[in-house]
């Protein structure tokens, strides 16, 4: 059974950083894509940010020059440094792996539990 726990939320100033966690755990043979989005009250589910096995990187507008997305293969563990926070990165930020369990198995996306963000002064 794979889990995908995140970690690292909280309440931060604006203009304040936070570093969110994502630790993949269970039987998994590789990770293809390894993401973040987030959900405000009332809003729909937004893409944060992706990095693929190939290092390929994506980010939504809102975030770009603000947030960096990266991963440790090795303990299969995402990460997303996010800086200069405003009130409106404000949300749940969700964990999202695309992965194979064992290597003949098909790729399937995974969510975390999702982290509160408060962004507030």
């Amino acid at each position: 059974q794979v889990q995908l726990v995140e970690s690292g939320g909280g309440l931060v100033q604006p203009g304040g950083s936070l570093r969110l966690s994502c630790a993949a755990s269970g039987t998994i043979f590789s990770i293809y894509v390894m993401g973040w989005y987030r959900q405000a009250p009332g809003k729909q589910r937004e893409l944060v940010a992706t990095v693929t096995s190939g290092g390929s990187i994506s980010y939504a507008d809102s975030v770009k020059g603000r947030c960096t997305v990266s991963r440790d293969h090795a303990k299969n563990t995402g990460y997303l440094q996010m800086n200069s926070l405003k009130p409106e990165d404000t949300a749940v930020y969700y964990c999202y792996a695309v992965l194979r369990e064992r290597e003949r198995d098909t790729f399937r996306g995974y969510w975390g539990q999702g982290t509160q963000v408060t962004v507030s002064s």
